[in-house]
């Protein structure tokens, strides 16, 4: 699907009024800065698909642009996934991939022209020192006893901190603004500690690092960034970047900030994330029950469902939770075009039609899309013996159960009309197989006397199925906001023991022994499923379940 018109919010007014007044002379110029040090998840997602989206409206550009400024924790791996992720979104960077990195050198000589301004020194606190004298929002903090350093002084000790003479963590360089600000960000700040680590693109070559802080502005003002989006716990952040960005007199980005996104069941934060990973709580970055890009990528939601559940969620000023069900909405939509039907058994009960010819099998015609004309028929082979799910026969039935029950007709999907006539059980009284009778003259479905049926279900051809595994996923968490923990209590008491359930021998029509990895399908009746990308191949298929074909997240929160 092509990228849907962004509706228009608070932001595009911002642009729009910039525009009007010939602001950055009219260019939109964003960007997405991921710090490479975990794998991108649906938060993630948000930002990009916002930024990529504004300068394509606006017909201007968007980089992606790594903030690779810590290198204890950055590896190539992220880099890499992020950059698939990223094109896989959408993001159309094209030659506009840079890294925080490349501008370590610009960074450092504006941090000494603030030192021989006298607006930076090197500070000996450590690190739980500095916390202490920085005070709390309400009581102003102390000022560090080696602020008054002199510029020659703070010079030589910065020049030999970026030399390495000096071990990690025994100096920073602090700006040097006020320890009585209202804004705590604004309490002489740290901008660069000691690192000695190599760093993925730089290896030894630097051993002291900026921080995120001094960064972040710099980068935007080199790339020429008009509209820096960030989102609300940057918005405190934003006196900092703007101090900074005057004090050294260079081109100044707007900066914006939105409500981070958050959506129900789910967790986004890295370190929690990693924690799953780390512990197998998950079977890695892109377990499909992960909320990460690349986990939704192999559950078999597409970039397009994920653009328009951006959209339809749209860009606020106040933190909120989207409700699971709308994501899931927004892939059904899609789906429901685009994706084939097919018919599949995952949990089979055998049905022999005793009065069939038992050398006899046939080809029906099964409607692909009974919303769609266009899509025409396949042949699906049927025989004496099927398979249909164990929860479309009861032998004892519920009121109004209108499927296969003893001595009640049913209509097997595109075929016949059939009537159950007996069980064989098991020595535990478990039904094993159903014995019918078929109506010769009901092929197609219908009764040409015009006798109603009221139930309709799928089966597979027991001769010619094609055995499969089939993943059936819920949610990771039960609750809706599983960040929302009572004191002490530990986020994974909220995951969800049911959250997989592995099928390993479904039944599938034999048309998806052709299935290709990462082809989507509509098993009928049962929801939508995705041919999963690693594990799935040609003639031994794996799929996994992306959605199911209602919502049914509504009916759990009415009784919750």
């Amino acid at each position: 699907m092509e990228n849907p018109e962004p509706k228009s919010n608070f932001i595009r007014e911002i642009i729009d009024a910039d525009n009007a007044s010939g602001k950055f002379q009219g260019r939109v110029h964003t960007r997405f800065p991921p710090e490479p040090n975990g794998y991108l998840h649906i938060g993630h997602a948000t930002s990009i698909i916002l930024n990529s989206g504004l300068a394509r409206h606006y017909k201007g550009k968007f980089n992606l642009r790594f903030d690779d400024t810590n290198p204890a924790k950055e590896e190539q791996e992220y880099v890499d996934s992020i950059v698939e992720d990223v094109k896989w979104l959408g993001g159309d960077f094209e030659d506009r991939l840079f890294f925080a990195s490349d501008y370590f050198q610009q960074m450092y000589d504006w941090a000494m022209q603030l030192v021989k301004a006298g607006k930076a020194y090197v500070c000996d606190l450590s690190a739980d020192e500095m916390r202490a004298y920085r005070g709390s929002p309400g009581e102003p903090g102390k000022n560090s006893p080696f602020r008054d350093r002199t510029i020659e002084e703070n010079v030589n000790l910065f020049e030999r901190m970026k030399n390495g003479e000096f071990a990690d963590g025994s100096r920073t360089l602090r700006a040097k603004i006020d320890m009585a600000h209202p804004n705590i960000n604004m309490r002489d700040p740290a901008m660069y500690r000691i690192v000695h680590a190599e760093h993925h693109r730089q290896g030894n070559k630097w051993c002291i690092y900026p921080m995120y802080d001094w960064a972040h502005g710099l980068e935007d003002s080199i790339e020429g960034i008009t509209h820096s989006i960030c989102t609300l716990e940057f918005a405190d952040h934003r006196p900092l970047y703007d101090w900074f960005i005057d004090q050294l007199g260079i081109y100044h980005p707007q900066q914006i900030e939105f409500a981070r996104r958050t959506i129900s069941n789910m967790v986004t934060s890295k370190r929690k994330l990693l924690e799953l990973v780390k512990d197998k709580h998950v079977s890695g970055w892109d377990d499909p029950r992960m909320p990460t890009v690349c986990g939704l990528r192999r559950r078999g939601y597409t970039a397009s469902s994920l653009r328009a559940f951006c959209d339809d969620a749209g860009i606020s000023k106040v933190p909120g939770i989207s409700d699971i069900w709308v994501l899931e909405n927004a892939l059904r939509n899609e789906l429901n075009v685009s994706a084939p039907r097919v018919m599949a058994v995952l949990k089979p009960l055998k049905v022999i039609l005793d009065n069939y010819p038992a050398d006899k099998a046939e080809e029906m015609d099964v409607v692909n899309n009974p919303g769609d004309p266009a899509a025409g028929t396949r042949k699906v082979p049927f025989s004496r013996e099927l398979y249909i799910e164990q929860d479309d026969f009861k032998e004892v039935p519920p009121k109004k159960f209108f499927r296969m029950t003893p001595g009640q007709e049913v209509r097997l999907r595109a075929a016949y009309i059939i009537k159950c006539e007996s069980v064989a059980k098991d020595a535990a009284g478990n039904v094993t197989e159903v014995h019918c009778t078929y109506d010769p003259a009901t092929k197609g479905g219908d009764a040409p006397d015009g006798r109603k049926i009221k139930g309709t279900i799928h089966w597979v051809s027991a001769k010619h199925a094609l055995p499969a595994q089939v993943r059936l996923y819920d949610a990771l968490f039960t609750k809706r906001n599983p960040d929302d923990l009572e004191e002490g209590q530990d986020f994974k008491e909220n995951m969800n023991p049911n959250s997989l359930e592995v099928i390993e021998k479904a039944y599938l029509e034999p048309s998806l022994a052709k299935a290709e990895p990462g082809s989507r399908f509509q098993f009928e009746r049962l929801g939508y499923f995705f041919a999963d990308p690693k594990d799935s191949r040609p003639g031994a298929p794996v799929f996994n379940r992306t959605v199911t074909l209602k919502d049914t997240w509504a009916k759990i929160e009415q009784k919750a």
